[in-house]
């Protein structure tokens, strides 16, 4: 990966660990950058400059940084440098196109540095995403590395849950419990961006990392809190995992999944929840950062696997009156006797169920079936794609997308019940693959249902460029799910397989200005730890 400088510019483990806004403000000095003198925290004056106490004006800045900037694209071939303006205390310069074609091949988020304290999902997914999109994320781990290396590992430290979730990251480890541990930390906070948390509410505190305690540091900082319940309210400093969070929101009960004991089941396909918090809180550091850049200002981004999970079916969550006393209103109260009558989870989960299938006859054509040799879901949303579908199914008189139709009459109910079973027959009748090409034929949406172990090797994926070969220096080649997007200018990139536990300790505490002596102290007394 080019860095933004050019291939001529220091290597990203070379650079001064600072921000893009402080790394651009820099005027090259042999193979390091001297930064110059911007004040951390700027304020905008009332003429809408950029000024802070002992800081040169904002003219004058800005023509210091377009001359340095010029130097820098000189030496990426850029011709000229048309216009450049400081904006939010960075300068945006359009750059020869030469030159703007070698920044482009860096990472939206290149020169950000992130340091993470999280364990399993939702604060690991967040610091993957930040990854790819070219920030340096900075796993902070504990001495023997984070507990969940260990889930499920067939070599040693290494298991493929943890390998997943922390790809592309570097490992620092440092024992938090100890005051020297905490320390090292906020010595680090000056030259970090982003600090992603995602511990039970109050372990933050206790371990010196919390967002009041690191913004003193760093005023401009931008810190994500991710927990199970929230912060406020009786459950907010309980803990939480997925299925819990699953559970108490009703994302569990909402897919009726029942074991054969009367059990509830979770969705057990993917950590809905944590998966859910982790994309938004990511989404929430590039919002901060935008929004710093405008503005100086640093934020707390707090995130939760309950709000996550009430977001994943706010349209059965949200509550509506006038459509509410047409089918919801209707179950709970069916709900609500038999919960008096001291009806188990199974029945209520079924009440539920019959509930929600009432006025959505649309659903013949949204729905899984079984075909002769396997499962085949159809996904019509639209009456053209309806109709569609009739046709290729031969049906005759199923009438749902008529104007007048009534979805809630019992005729009604009695008769697309029947139109179900009458689709099912049919598609029962022919194979999965001979159903597909004829749904496909006729243009409408329509799937096999595969298994997900299969998928890394489907050439749809292939064709998509979704699985990324990558090799881990323990475990060997491996092939993961890449970026959960792409850009065009910018482009998201998995650069590396997961960290050995404390693998790059040394390295980053260079990074970092700490002096050979002081990094083999901290090695020496537990402090801080090395990778074998």
């Amino acid at each position: 990966m080019a860095s933004a400088i050019g291939p001529s510019g220091p290597p990203r483990s070379q650079r001064s660990p600072l921000s893009r806004s402080a790394r651009l403000s820099a005027m090259p000095s042999g193979r390091g950058i001297a930064p110059l003198p911007v004040a951390a925290s700027a304020q905008r004056s009332s003429n809408s400059s950029w000024n802070s106490p002992g800081s040169e004006s904002c003219s004058a800045q800005s023509a210091r940084i377009a001359l340095i900037t010029a130097r820098l694209l000189s030496r990426l071939g850029a011709r000229t440098l048309p216009c450049a303006r400081a904006w939010g205390g960075i300068a945006r310069v359009r750059a020869a196109p030469a030159a703007r074609e070698a920044v482009m091949r860096a990472g939206a988020l290149d020169g950000i540095r992130v340091l993470e304290f999280s364990v399993v999902v939702a604060g690991p997914v967040c610091g993957v995403i930040l990854g790819d999109l070219g920030a340096d994320v900075v796993k902070v781990e504990p001495p023997g590395g984070e507990p969940h290396r260990r889930n499920r590992a067939v070599v040693p430290n290494e298991g493929k849950l943890f390998q997943n979730f922390n790809r592309g990251k570097r490992s620092l480890v440092v024992d938090l419990n100890r005051e020297e541990g905490r320390a090292l930390i906020q010595r680090l906070v000056p030259q970090t961006d982003v600090v992603v948390v995602n511990y039970r509410l109050g372990v933050a505190k206790r371990l010196g990392i919390d967002y009041e305690t690191l913004r003193a540091i760093r005023p401009d900082l931008i810190y994500v809190e991710s927990t199970g319940f929230g912060t406020r309210g009786r459950l907010a400093g309980f803990p939480a995992s997925d299925i819990v969070a699953q559970a108490y929101s009703g994302l569990m009960a909402g897919e009726g999944k029942v074991g054969e004991g009367g059990e509830p089941l979770a969705l057990k396909a993917g950590a809905w929840a944590d998966y859910m918090t982790g994309i938004a809180t990511a989404m929430g550091v590039t919002t901060a950062l935008y929004h710093r850049e405008q503005t100086g200002e640093g934020q707390k981004i707090s995130g939760s696997l309950l709000r996550s999970a009430m977001f994943a079916q706010s349209h059965i969550t949200m509550r509506e009156p006038v459509s509410d006393s047409a089918v919801r209103d209707v179950t709970m109260a069916k709900v609500d006797e038999a919960r008096a009558r001291g009806a188990d989870y199974r029945e209520v989960v079924g009440i539920r169920m019959a509930g929600r299938e009432l006025g959505t006859q649309f659903a013949l054509y949204y729905n899984g079936y079984q075909a002769k040799d396997g499962g085949v879901v159809l996904g019509a949303l639209t009456k053209a794609n309806r109709d569609a579908m009739r046709e290729v199914l031969g049906l005759e008189g199923e009438n749902c997308d008529d104007p007048d139709y009534d979805a809630l009459d019992p005729v009604n109910l009695v008769e697309a019940e029947r139109w179900k079973q009458v689709i099912r027959e049919r598609i029962a009748e022919r194979t999965v693959a001979e159903w597909v090409g004829a749904f496909e034929a006729a243009g409408t949406p329509v799937s096999p249902v595969n298994l997900p172990e299969e998928m890394s090797d489907d050439p749809q994926v292939a064709a998509e460029g979704i699985m990324v070969q990558l090799e881990h220096e323990v475990t060997g080649p491996q092939r993961v799910v890449g970026p959960i997007i792409e850009l065009s200018g910018t482009p998201t990139e998995a650069r590396a397989a997961a960290p050995p536990v404390g693998r790059h300790t040394r390295e980053l505490l260079r990074e970092f200005g700490l002096s050979e002596q002081e990094i083999d102290a901290l090695v020496a007394t537990g402090v801080a730890a090395e990778g074998a």
